[in-house]
């Protein structure tokens, strides 16, 4: 416990900036309100550089991408404000099939970067990475399944923050998984397109 409060303690004032604006993209995703992106832009910057001083080389990389999909984000959803671009929703069977490649496409990268890095959970960093770079996707495009991927994701990262004496990012990643939990609730009440039909939920 006192090892956690001195976590708390030494936080800085650059990722308490990060995890505002986090908590404020999430929030505002799961009610599909398009400020979520400039806030998922600053957010990411901070946490680009946080991540390199703390020697999580796939979540440096992880939040150099989503820097880029924060403005595909914006543009994609400021460019289709119309019924089109309601929330979908995909079949478990296509679900299944992207899972498995990504299992595989984590166990390869962990694999490979642990033989040319030194760096400490770089199985967990990789699986959390490369199924968050695919579920910052279907945010983008608003696929409602994106909530069930964040809630295994956030727990993990949760798990790898605290062990990486990032407490107050860990904090966040916990709720994150809450917010997860409320953003498919929400997203449910849209019309969602199943296989091309538009149905009420």
């Amino acid at each position: 416990m006192e090892s956690f409060l001195a976590q708390l303690a030494a936080t800085s004032l650059l990722e308490g900036i990060a995890v505002a604006l986090a908590l404020a993209y999430v929030w505002l995703a799961a009610r599909q309100n398009i400020w979520c992106w400039p806030c998922a832009l600053v957010s990411t910057g901070i946490y680009t550089w946080l991540f390199w001083n703390v020697s999580l080389p796939f979540h440096t990389g992880l939040n150099f991408y989503y820097l880029i999909m924060a403005i595909y984000g914006l543009i994609k959803w400021r460019d289709n404000h119309t019924d089109a671009f309601s929330v979908q929703s995909w079949p478990i069977s296509r679900h299944i099939i992207y899972i498995a490649g990504l299992i595989i496409g984590a166990l390869t990268l962990s694999h490979f970067a642990s033989t040319v890095l030194d760096a400490n959970y770089i199985y967990l960093d990789a699986f959390i990475t490369v199924f968050s770079v695919f579920t910052t996707v279907l945010v983008a495009h608003k696929v409602r399944e994106n909530w069930l991927y964040w809630i295994a994701i956030n727990l993990f990262a949760a798990y790898l923050y605290f062990a990486n004496d990032l407490a107050l990012t860990g904090i966040l990643f916990i709720c994150y998984t809450g917010f997860a939990i409320y953003g498919f609730i929400q997203w449910r009440i849209e019309p969602v397109n199943v296989e091309g039909q538009t149905q009420a939920v």
